[in-house]
């Protein structure tokens, strides 16, 4: 027959395991083979260098950038890229995510072409036992020589991630003002306007998590299927969306540290960051006499300090002789305001090979816009008719089985955050946790606790640990045991 200490020693025991049997039955994605995630949608905010861009567009150089594949810009400083995609590890901490979109620097202008020509784009960052890396596309001429080099995802910048526990993640990866130094590959990717070991400006990025699933395999239809389906009807939209970004100085000038504003989107209107998508179009297109015109969905109105307040909503296009006009009812307020109804804004080409079909789509992408005069009077004068405003991509579907080209992805919590937001936070070591529950701002890993699995783990320990103090108690137990 078993002892009294026997007994309870196996009490304590079945106690401890019933306890964890019940953590595990209740939360078993805490106790098991954490799941690998991946990596959707998302942005990464970086403004390479600030004293490169002030140098670009000085008056030694006399330069300026250009955004390319949907990046956009936040505030004056910052380059806003998008669409991550890539992996994550909850287990080890690996994370992988790639970006869409570049930017191109250019100035030192003599005759056609530019002695500082720089492209950077589709920025990778990658997580891994501690350290970090920005990886990129490099276009450059070289400083001096001129000669032109074009390599993939160069190691561009080291990341300090100390300090950052990347494990556990469950929830969206967020990772701020990351310290950034040149690499010796980015120095010569640079063009040699820099050493290796240079700071480069902080990097910040957020990622959504997804479980990895299978993907599901969807019917394919026969030919005579579709045909039957589409209910396609001659001249007749299916769907359309148009997207455009206004113009990007406004844009940095809404946000900026002089008007400290922003702009909303409703009626169904979409950002894409570095432009805006006004979708559901309704209406004809005519592939023989190359016409086109539709009505869209969506508004966007601009705030913010000096009087700023300016609304563009009922969106049409029309195309026809091979050229575009996108027009719009206008609401704008202040000392300048002005109401315009069904007011041409811009004008754009659309020649007759870039209105011809493809799978049931028209597309045109990207191509420049001007303002027209109706369009200066809606911006009070602020730009002149002629101006170069941003680019304009059209997409129509003429099949109901035609797919328009994705908006550029921004995660969760896509929104234009004002400059004075953008403030370079203090390093901590904190986790995202201790940082949650002080308010405190933090550049770790925002890691989901399972709190109830934590208190059933720390009643099982608990538990044991008193009846330990107990059984000590009961023979000769000193004060360094009680600590």
């Amino acid at each position: 027959m078993p002892s009294s200490g026997q007994a309870r020693a196996v009490g304590r025991a079945g106690t401890v395991a019933a306890l964890a049997a019940l953590a595990a039955a209740l939360f078993p994605a805490a106790v098991a083979h954490a799941d690998d995630r991946t990596v959707r949608g998302g942005r990464l905010d970086w403004g390479i260098k600030s004293s490169f861009q002030s140098y670009v567009t000085g008056p030694i150089a006399q330069g300026g950038s250009t955004l390319q594949g949907g990046a956009a810009t936040v505030g004056g400083s910052q380059f806003r890229f998008h669409s991550a995609k890539g992996s994550y590890d909850p287990d080890s901490g690996t994370f992988t995510a790639g970006f869409s979109g570049g930017v191109r620097f250019t100035g030192h202008k003599k005759g056609g072409s530019y002695e500082l020509d720089l492209t950077i784009s589709r920025p990778t960052v990658k997580v891994s036992g501690g350290s970090g890396t920005l990886y990129a596309d490099m276009v450059s001429k070289e400083k001096g020589t001129g000669k032109v080099t074009s390599t993939p995802q160069v190691p561009l910048a080291s990341l300090n991630v100390s300090g950052i526990d990347m494990k556990g993640g469950t929830g969206p990866i967020s990772l701020d003002n990351l310290p950034a130094t040149l690499t010796s590959q980015g120095a010569k990717a640079f063009a040699g306007y820099y050493t290796a070991g240079t700071a480069l400006d902080p990097v910040s990025l957020s990622t959504d998590l997804v479980m990895k699933s299978a993907p599901k395999s969807e019917p394919r239809q026969a030919p005579s299927d579709r045909k039957a389906t589409s209910g396609e009807k001659a001249g007749r939209i299916e769907n359309a969306a148009v997207d455009w970004g206004v113009r990007r100085t406004f844009r940095e000038y809404v946000t900026g540290p002089i008007a400290k504003g922003e702009w909303k989107l409703s009626a169904g209107a979409q950002d894409g960051g570095a432009l805006f998508r006004f979708p559901k179009g309704e209406g004809t297109y005519d592939e023989k006499k190359h016409t086109l015109a539709a009505d869209f969905a969506g508004s966007v109105r601009f705030t913010g300090a000096h009087g700023l307040d300016l609304t563009l909503a009922g969106i049409t296009v029309e195309v026809q002789d091979g050229k575009g006009t996108l027009s719009a009812d206008v609401d704008s307020k202040g000392d300048r305001g002005t109401t315009l109804k069904d007011a041409p804004l811009i004008t754009f080409p659309a020649t007759e090979k870039e209105l011809k079909p493809e799978n049931g789509l028209v597309a045109l992408t990207e191509v420049p816009s001007k303002l027209t005069t109706e369009g200066a009077k809606a911006f009070g004068g602020m730009y002149k008719a002629g101006s170069a405003m941003d680019p304009v991509s059209l997409a129509v579907a003429l099949d109901t089985e035609a797919k328009l080209p994705a908006l550029p992805d921004l995660g969760s919590s896509a929104r234009p955050e004002p400059a004075a937001e953008k403030q370079a936070r203090p390093k901590t070591e904190k986790t995202a946790a201790s940082a949650e529950s002080s308010g405190s701002s933090s550049n770790a890993v925002p890691i989901a606790v399972g709190a109830g699995v934590a208190v059933l783990l720390a009643a099982a320990v608990t538990f044991g640990v008193v009846r330990k103090r107990r059984a000590a108690t009961d023979t000769s137990a000193s004060p360094s045991d009680d600590s």
